[in-house]
């Protein structure tokens, strides 16, 4: 367990062993917050009659608990990218970055300012590029939604994410519009749904998740009653069952283990980057260091403020940490260590506007997820169903009839994406950065915000966020250099050499070669080299 906003004098006398990196409220912080309703209950006023007001915990109330996601952000950011005007998205980011009252860690960040003219500040489209679309499966969505996000990343430079599904063979070929709706990042999860070689090798980067920000620990579930008989053809199952998602990946219980998978994904598709899903938990930069020594290309940090359409209520309020916590801990780590560069940073957890992105990139990051508001442009309008099959937009569900009210285009993302590359400029300027990559890292940039009206801020302390590790500076603060797999001379790339008249002309050859123990994955790449010529059928005859 970890506390969030707790302060230490809390902590060593009433749970002893339990950390908070920001401090917090004391003990008449918390007498106040636990008084405050029963005094509201039971006031002279109050009577049998009256009701007491749902505070909107869990999905949004008028007067109730803020919730980021509102009628007000979602319609904002809706009829922004239907129309495609800067302006409106400007209202919908000013609503969102300039609360009265903070809701995330970022919302008491700020960053000091050097300006410089925008024109000197790299174009949108080499911003958009840093782009990615969270990991959510066809199964969890429906095609419509899938697809859509697929060609809008393709499209602008970025890459969307399969999840754990799988991908129906047809998307790996682009359609005759001529538009892609092919993946770039194909996920390697606890289950193995709808993993096989062709699957793999039909990637720009491999994904292995190893735990889901908003329930970190508790793997998954799609509902038998959404596995039709497509989706349960892509993810080798049967229609109408279950299909459960373990906790742990069963031949992961070691870093030695996790870097012997990283070895075979590199070997069976060896142009593909191979990128390791983390979640923001306490200790993580430790787990981050021994990911980069396991030879990862890229470690994804995903926050608690991530959605899921199927988390129990009680991890949504209470599992995983915030996307600050973890993604400064895993840049200290990594840079005190001598480890950055050669691995990068992606973040995600509620990443919805410009300044998002350049409050994350300080901490560390170099690329960014998008998942929740992501659907949100295509419709989602945020009814919590999607576990249920019931989404009344078409987002989140597979009847047939709901998801003809799907209005989504992979047009409004598009629009979405390119405004807030445009906006991560209008930031990068005032920060007086050329590029994205120059603010990378640059904690030292980072200064508090103050809520002068909300004085429960003024006892958190954000100095462990923002530190910079200046006594380490000849260490990078992002990617330099790329990972060495040792891939060049494996026993594979000889066995390729003398199969070939197999791979070219299909005619029979007889091969003898020593498999040593040293040969630690025999054979992985020759199916790789078979699945992308031939397909998942493999060589004909």
């Amino acid at each position: 367990f970890e506390a969030i906003g707790i302060s230490s004098s809390v902590l060593n006398t009433y749970f002893k062993g339990i950390s908070s990196k920001i401090e917090g409220i004391d003990m008449d912080d918390i007498a106040y917050e636990v008084l405050q309703p029963f005094f509201e209950a039971f006031s002279e006023t109050a009577n049998e009659a009256s009701r007491l007001e749902n505070l909107g915990i869990y999905a949004y109330r008028n007067n109730g608990e803020y919730h980021a996601w509102n009628p007000e952000t979602v319609s904002r950011l809706q009829i922004a990218t239907k129309t495609n005007n800067y302006g409106l998205f400007k209202e919908y980011t000013r609503t969102v970055d300039d609360k009265p009252n903070p809701a995330f860690i970022r919302d008491m960040l700020d960053y000091k300012r050097n300006p410089i003219d925008i024109s000197e500040v790299e174009p949108a489209a080499n911003i958009m590029k840093r782009f990615c679309t969270g990991a959510m499966s066809y199964g969890s969505i429906s095609r419509e939604a899938h697809e859509a996000m697929a060609i809008a990343m393709n499209i602008i430079g970025g890459r969307s994410n399969t999840g754990e599904g799988g991908e129906d063979p047809e998307r790996y070929k682009k359609r005759d519009d001529g538009l892609s709706t092919r993946s770039a990042i194909k996920q390697v999860a606890s289950g193995r749904f709808g993993v096989t070689a062709e699957y793999l090798v039909n990637a720009d980067e491999l994904q292995i998740k190893i735990a889901q920000g908003a329930k970190p620990g508790e793997g998954g579930q799609l509902p038998g009653y959404k596995v039709d008989k497509i989706i349960a053809r892509t993810r080798h199952s049967i229609p109408g069952i279950s299909l459960i998602s373990p906790p742990p990946h069963h031949d992961i219980y070691s870093i030695e283990d996790l870097a012997q998978l990283i070895f075979d994904l590199k070997n069976i598709n060896p142009s593909a980057v191979v990128s390791v899903k983390l979640v923001a938990e306490s200790g993580v930069g430790t787990i981050a260091a021994g990911v980069a020594k396991a030879k990862a290309d890229l470690i994804l940090i995903s926050g608690s403020e991530g959605g899921t359409g199927a988390s129990p209520a009680s991890s949504i309020k209470h599992a995983g940490l915030p996307l600050e916590i973890g993604l400064a801990e895993i840049q200290q780590t990594l840079v005190m260590n001598n480890l950055r560069g050669v691995v990068r940073l992606q973040a995600d957890g509620q990443v919805k506007t410009g300044r998002d992105i350049i409050l994350s990139a300080l901490l560390g990051a170099e690329e960014f997820g998008f998942a929740t508001s992501a659907l949100i442009v295509l419709g989602c309008v945020m009814m919590r169903k999607c576990h249920l099959n019931t989404c009344p937009v078409g987002v989140a569900t597979q009847n047939a009839e709901l998801r003809k009210r799907f209005v989504g285009r992979y047009e409004y993302l598009v629009n979405f994406f390119t405004f807030l590359a445009e906006e991560t400029r209008e930031h990068l300027a005032q920060l007086g950065c050329r590029t994205l990559e120059e603010a990378v890292g640059r904690a030292d940039l980072l200064e508090r915000k103050q809520f002068p009206d909300f004085p429960k801020t003024g006892k958190i302390d954000l100095s462990k966020i923002i530190f910079f590790p200046g006594d380490v500076t000849p260490n990078a603060l992002h990617k330099i250099s790329d990972q060495e797999h040792k891939i060049c001379d494996v026993l594979d790339r000889e066995l390729i050499r003398r199969s070939s008249p197999a791979l070219d002309l299909l005619m029979p050859v007889e091969i003898k070669l020593k498999i040593r123990n040293i040969e630690r994955a025999a054979g992985v790449m020759h199916s790789g080299e078979t699945a992308r010529r031939y397909g998942q059928a493999g060589l004909p005859g």
